[in-house]
């Protein structure tokens, strides 16, 4: 079987290609070593399979990112057949750059010109045959999107001679170099000579580790500094030579891409058009009143639109009827999430009816099928919010707004890039904390993956809802979604505080350079797009699955057990061992107004907290439990409402407002709750997943700062909120600490050098 690499530059229509020749066959792994994935299929199209290597994205094979080491390193170690150069076609002179580079190495190419649909719409011409010649390598022109010449190119591809020789269009500028450095490599017996005697006349970090490199790049540079030389000389031997290949119709002639940009990439209007879109994505995959249609009927003094319960239906009907509406449409995320929760809840209600003993019915019902379930159930919502972000990035606005928000994101620390990443942790950290590895710096990389938790994920906002809800229930003030929505802004603002923080300390660092092709705008592909989808879902359920399936399991077991190991009902749930262990860390969390000073029934939020480390979503399922525990045992006086009742509301608000009548909490600790809840620790799903992406050693520093930036923010936010004259000492304290920061950057305050300067001083 043949092994033929995708190399090319990011935006080229590279995984396009890519899912056009695998379709199912392709798997995902990660590179020996990196987080960056690692795409690998089957090409059945033709006589013979034909296994197929999707490279990283790059522009040159520079080691200025990983993505470049590894598809020069995957290349040069010999494990392929060929490289299919994809070559965007509209944009034909910078893609030509990386061909120029590839053609120096000692393996076959053949150049797949893509997107020639893009450059007839615009009434261009590209010369195949003339830049075929050019190159002295196969050149075929391809709509990826479309499907159109793919056969073609793999016919070709599969017919190249198995060795070739590498050439270089610097040979007439730096023969005598190119000899000198060659003669080098060629003693070492290093195969792709010419290849490594470019990058070492280039100063090319990798190239300089070799042994007797140094003294052989002394010997072939004679002290000239080349490396801006050999990237002019490409430049100019394409714009010579190759670029005249495609033959421009009218260059005054706007495009439908160049119209677009004019108002997605404004420097005025583009920020805000992309708040409408996402709040329209989040809106359709999240909303319960969808496009407002309950608050319009309201308008005016209405009645609005009856509840569901004011609906004469049948029990049956009303179950259908409540998948979509109640007082108001649901959005279609929504009703996607309720489709899956009747279905999951029917088969629970089955199965634990059927089993006669109470435990084992727990156990396998709220424990085993509920852990299932708890990761399958928001998999709805995930793979919509997915599919948005697909579509995004396929038709090529994902490219736009990275480059549009470097130029804010830049004054914090962090490139364009980064943005991407946290938007999506609004939808779940775990795909978020994966879709980092397009970050080239590791720094970058390590803050980003740090503050994607206080972007409030799906998981949270049902703690949202509840704890709002509550408050308005409770103490008749405020108003829900305001609440809802204030703890949104107080997420993103704690992230920029902390990513400026990280930036100007511990992990201080140069802004990695952002350079990124804006590809033409295109309708994406359906076939593309379920494929994209499709790999999502693996990756996701792959990630979540066992860890939440356990620790459902766990929790119930915890919660339902006491200490001698004796099943107990929901109505003796003080009793368990997980009540006894919320009460040992109770004091824990009195700073944050939910310890110590709340009494005896205070360590119900303790508990909710701490399931809440292991999945987001048993904060609520908690408070259900807790709230008919603490109702049944009359803990809580909520004039009318009994623990049946509480376990039906699946918002959590009765629940939550049980707990609050049981014990007094106020408003600030609530909202401190809130605020913990948001920005601590995530998910075992999220945290596991993090470890895997950021660099070594870096994940229990993580957890230090989740833990301590949580406990930070919640304080603030009980204290201020309780007396607010605390203001003054929080706003003290950050002044000490931007002048330390500030100090520090100037090298006017080095406390590793005063350490150092005292034990020197005491030896004395």
């Amino acid at each position: 079987m043949k092994t033929f690499a995708l190399a090319g530059n990011p935006n080229c229509g590279k995984t396009t290609l890519f899912n056009a020749l695998t379709g199912a066959t392709a798997h995902v792994g990660n590179w020996p070593g990196v987080t960056v994935d690692r795409l690998e299929g089957v090409y059945k199209g033709g006589d013979k399979n034909i296994s197929i290597v999707d490279l990283p994205g790059i522009y040159s094979l520079s080691p200025y990112t990983p993505e470049e080491v590894i598809s020069r390193n995957f290349i040069l170690d010999g494990e392929i057949d060929g490289i299919i150069n994809i070559v965007d076609a509209t944009n034909l002179e910078r893609n030509l750059y990386l061909t120029t580079q590839l053609l120096e190495m000692d393996v076959p190419v053949i150049v797949a010109l893509n997107m020639m649909d893009e450059v007839e719409k615009a009434g261009d011409k590209v010369d195949a045959a003339a830049l075929e010649k050019a190159l002295g390598v196969p050149v075929v022109e391809i709509c990826a999107l479309k499907g159109n010449g793919i056969k073609k190119l793999m016919d070709k591809a599969a017919a190249m001679p198995a060795e070739r020789k590498g050439v270089t269009v610097l040979q007439d500028a730096l023969k005598t170099q190119l000899e000198t450095a060659c003669a080098y490599y060629e003693a070492e017996g290093v195969s792709s000579p010419l290849f490594h005697s470019v990058k070492l006349l280039e100063n090319d970090e990798l190239e300089l580790e070799r042994k007797g490199a140094k003294a052989a790049y002394e010997n072939a540079s004679q002290g000239a500094d080349l490396e801006a030389e050999i990237a002019d000389r490409r430049y100019k031997y394409i714009a010579e030579k190759l670029s005249t290949a495609k033959v421009k119709s009218n260059k005054d002639i706007m495009t439908a891409s160049d119209k677009r940009d004019k108002l997605l990439t404004h420097r005025v209007w583009a920020i805000p058009v992309f708040i409408v879109i996402l709040f329209a994505i989040f809106h359709v995959t999240f909303s319960e009143d969808f496009l407002y249609i309950g608050a319009w009927s309201r308008i005016g003094g209405g009645d609005g639109l009856p509840a569901l319960d004011d609906l004469d239906l049948s029990e049956g009907l009303a179950t259908f009827v409540g998948i979509f509406y109640d007082g108001a449409v649901f959005s279609p995320g929504v009703i996607l999430f309720n489709i899956f929760d009747t279905i999951f809840g029917l088969i629970i209600d089955a199965v634990g009816g059927a089993i006669k003993l109470d435990w084992l019915s727990g156990l396998v019902a709220d424990g085993v099928l509920g852990g299932i379930f708890a990761v399958l159930g928001f998999l709805p919502q995930i793979l919509l919010l997915f599919l948005w972000f697909s579509i995004l990035e396929d038709t090529g606005y994902m490219a736009r707004i990275a480059f549009v928000l470097d130029r804010v994101f830049r004054r914090f620390g962090l490139s364009g890039r980064a943005f991407m990443p946290m938007i999506m942790g609004f939808g779940c950290s775990v795909p978020a904390a994966i879709n980092t590895r397009t970050l080239a710096d590791e720094k970058e990389r390590t803050a980003t993956i740090r503050v994607i938790p206080f972007f409030s994920c799906g998981a949270k906002l049902p703690i949202l809802v509840a704890i709002a809800g509550g408050i308005v229930t409770s103490f008749g003030v405020g108003n829900a979604d305001l609440i809802t929505y204030g703890m949104y802004l107080l997420g993103i603002c704690s992230a920029i505080v902390a990513v400026l923080l990280m930036r100007n300390t511990t992990l201080k660092g140069e802004t990695p350079p952002f350079i990124m092709e804006l590809p033409a705008y295109h309708w994406p592909a359906f076939r593309n797009l379920m494929l994209h989808l499709w790999d999502k879902t693996k990756h996701f359920v792959k990630k979540a699955f066992t860890i939440i399936f356990a620790s459902t399991v766990i929790i119930w077991l915890f919660s339902h057990l006491n200490w001698h190991w004796h099943y107990i009902p929901d109505e003796q749930m003080n009793e368990s061992i997980i009540a006894s262990i919320g009460m040992f860390v109770q004091p824990v969390f009195t700073p944050l107004g939910f310890g110590s000073q709340l009494g005896e029934f205070g360590w119900v939020f303790a508990v909710a907290a701490i399931t809440g480390l292991i999945a987001k979503e048993n904060v609520v399922a908690t408070f259900g439990t807790l709230g008919a525990c603490l109702v049944s045992i009359g803990a809580a006086n909520l004039g009318g409402f009994d623990a049946a009742e509480i376990l039906e509301d699946e918002e959590g608000i009765t629940a939550a407002a049980a707990m609050i009548a049981a014990t007094g909490i106020s408003i600030p600790a609530l909202i401190s709750f809130i605020a913990f809840n948001m920005t601590t620790i995530p998910c075992f799903a999220a945290c596991a997943t993090a470890k895997a992406e950021l660099p070594k050693g870096k994940f229990r520093w993580t957890l230090l700062f989740w833990v301590a930036a949580s406990y930070i923010i919640s304080s603030a936010v009980y204290t201020i909120g309780s007396w607010w004259w605390t203001l003054f000492i929080w706003l003290a304290v950050v002044a000490v600490i931007t002048v330390f920061i500030v100090l520090r950057n100037l090298g006017k305050f080095d406390i590793t050098a005063i350490f150092r300067r005292k034990k020197k001083d005491g030896k004395n």
